[in-house]
């Protein structure tokens, strides 16, 4: 195992380097986008890096308000003892967004489409040297901690020169990265006086799981005992689904507030809309990144994918109305698939996501 780990962490040097970034042009997005005469689709619209070799430059330089970013991996799913897949719906959500019409609306000119990232390779490393499950779980841990290090970075110069970065996942492992990068990048941009950012989540799950090695249960867990997470809230979290422990952790920390699916749609001691009035009240005091996980929209692909959950026009709402109140970090979008591991196939999900994004910046824009 030891030998294994040594050849998925980098070299410290190598480590400083976004190593795994794959950056477009505009011709990687017209690829992408279907022309069509008398129409103009936001991939015609969008921006792209002037300079693929220095990005800091070219984030300092351009004129959109918001970074959108792929992290397509499932390593944190499978390192939480879950489906692969995560790692499927990139692509199929940008065949959607960027084929989204350009109007009134939502112009698209707002967004910058930096690229995605790619960890194929330590994927197929541990497919191949990897034996035996633990071993497996082991160094897919050990892999997230690499993920972790090259998110954070770019989301630290998104931040840092007042972007707000929108990431399309992946596993739920990079909100830790993510809050990390942005509170960092926020922080030295003279944004918020600490480098801490809140966070409001909508999710079956806290993934608040103990610190046992990264994985896509324990982001906010990481984040929280690194000091960058000040304050969180799950919105939709199912009972079921809580471990004893993590509710004993969250009922006594004033710091983490939680309202559960039952008693929205179950016991209707709060409507939908009170409760996302009720986090980011919550939340209010300093910038706030808004998570979506899809294991908690019924009936969406992921690799917790829920009977019972959230409908997709109360994940639109969520957006929608959260955006338009918080000051916002960043948001993130995570755990869906189109294909999962074991064969089972969703084609809509990307589309999902598609609105989820509109939804945003549309409300960021108003």
């Amino acid at each position: 195992m030891e030998n294994l780990e040594a050849k998925i962490q980098p070299a410290e040097q190598k480590a400083r380097t976004i190593s795994h970034l794959k950056t477009y042009n505009k011709q990687d997005i017209l690829s992408l986008t279907r022309l069509r005469r008398f129409e103009t689709k936001l991939g015609e619209r969008m921006q792209v890096l002037i300079d693929n070799n220095e990005i800091e430059k070219s984030l300092a330089s351009t004129t959109a308000k918001f970074v959108l970013v792929g992290v397509p991996e499932d390593l944190g799913a499978k390192g939480n003892y879950g489906l692969g897949g995560a790692d499927t719906l990139w692509i199929p959500f940008l065949q959607s967004f960027l084929n989204v019409q350009s109007n009134d609306f939502l112009d698209g000119a707002e967004i910058l489409l930096l690229g995605h990232f790619d960890f194929g390779d330590i994927q197929y490393l541990i497919d191949t040297t990897a034996k035996g499950e633990e071993e497996k779980i082991e160094a897919y841990r050990h892999a997230v901690n690499t993920i972790d290090e090259e998110v954070e970075r770019l989301m630290k110069m998104i931040a840092e020169n007042k972007k707000i970065p929108v990431v399309i996942g992946g596993g739920h492992n990079n909100s830790y990265p993510l809050i990390k990068g942005t509170a960092k990048g926020w922080h030295k941009a003279g944004v918020t006086p600490l480098a801490q950012v809140n966070c409001i989540n909508l999710d079956a799950h806290a993934d608040y799981r103990a610190m046992e090695g990264r994985h896509s249960g324990n982001a906010f867990r990481y984040a929280e005992e690194d000091g960058y997470l000040q304050k969180y809230c799950v919105i939709g979290l199912h009972e079921n689904y809580i471990q004893q422990n993590v509710w004993v952790d969250i009922v006594n920390n004033p710091f983490i507030d939680c309202i559960t699916f039952e008693d929205i749609f179950i016991h209707e001691k709060r409507t939908f809309r009170q409760s996302i009035a009720h986090a980011t009240e919550f939340t209010e005091d300093t910038l706030t990144g808004l998570d979506i996980d899809l294991d908690g929209v019924q009936n969406t692909l992921s690799s917790a994918m829920t009977p019972v959950g959230i409908q997709p026009v109360h994940a639109r709402q969520f957006v929608s109305f959260a955006a338009a109140v918080i000051k916002p970090a960043y948001l993130h979008i995570c755990e869906g698939a189109t294909r999962l591991s074991d064969g089972r196939t969703d084609a809509t999900s990307g589309k999902l996501i598609s609105y989820l994004v509109s939804d945003f910046v549309k409300a960021m824009n108003g």
